[in-house]
């Protein structure tokens, strides 16, 4: 079974993890830049984050056998922070980068005036740069958040065929699948979705431009989610067919429109910038 994680947050993560997800059958992933769980005081602390998205993590990533990609943005939470908007001005700089994917996550957190701008931008950037977006739709007040985003989306110059709404669940996905963008569903312990209602919004909306993620991060989340996801479709009848197009082939199709995928973990040394991820002896 190969496993494509389209929404993973792996620098909160450890090398532990790594390995148990390369075990499991992940090969791929797309890391989203988000928001660190305390606010950022200045661009600054954006652009060692972006430059970390680039470079130490996909090393560590492949040396765990896993291609490692990225989205770039200035997420929705921290759009409302003055000290942080100017990063809008950074983002080109990063969205030329062979690794980046996608703009995201982009989106709503509360739906203020300040999100609304930082959304329309940033789907602007997307277009201007030929690349897909990923949006983040909001925890609090889901379907009219929703509602809102694709009303964004389609006053922006991006085609819907490059959005993906993400974070949805049963409440939202038919509004979303009608308006023509790919459905992101992120399997979470407690919250969000689990394995066995993915399944049954799978039976009933099918598998087509679905994508299922783990979305872990520093709060409580699993990063073998999206195995377990895999595991309870197959155990409720669908085939390996449907567990490949789900948990493979459908993220490929949707980030592949970037023209960046690497699917094959690029060979590296031991050091990145002269450091290891060994810790003590030689």
């Amino acid at each position: 079974m190969r496993i494509f994680d389209p929404h993973i947050h792996m620098t909160s993560r450890t090398t532990d993890d790594y390995q148990a997800m390369y075990d499991a059958g992940v090969r791929a992933l797309v890391e989203p830049s988000f928001w660190l769980g305390q606010p950022r005081t200045s661009p600054d602390s954006f652009s060692d984050y972006f430059d970390s998205l680039l470079g130490w993590e996909p090393f560590r990533a492949a040396q765990y056998g896993i291609a490692h990609h990225c989205t770039i943005a200035l997420n929705p939470k921290e759009a409302n922070d003055p000290r942080c908007t100017p990063v809008l001005d950074l983002l080109p700089r990063y969205l030329v980068k062979d690794n980046v994917v996608a703009v995201g996550e982009i989106g709503y957190d509360s739906m203020t005036p300040a999100e609304d701008t930082a959304l329309a931008a940033q789907l602007q950037l997307a277009a201007e740069h030929g690349l897909p977006a990923l949006v983040h739709t909001p925890h609090r007040d889901k379907l009219a958040g929703m509602r809102r985003t694709i009303d964004v989306v389609r006053e922006s110059a991006l085609d819907p065929e490059h959005v993906l709404l993400d974070h949805l669940n049963e409440t939202t996905v038919k509004e979303a699948a009608d308006s023509g963008c790919w459905l992101g569903f992120s399997v979470y312990p407690d919250t969000k979705m689990d394995e066995d209602r993915m399944v049954a919004v799978l039976k009933a909306h099918g598998t087509e431009k679905m994508l299922v993620n783990s979305a872990a991060d520093w709060g409580k989340s699993d990063p073998l989610k999206t195995r377990r996801t895999a595991d309870a479709m197959l155990a409720a009848g669908f085939s390996d067919d449907d567990v490949d197009q789900v948990l493979w082939r459908n993220p490929v199709a949707f980030y592949g429109r970037s023209g960046r995928l690497h699917l094959d973990a690029p060979a590296t040394g031991a050091l990145h910038e002269g450091n290891s991820l060994l810790r003590g002896g030689e």
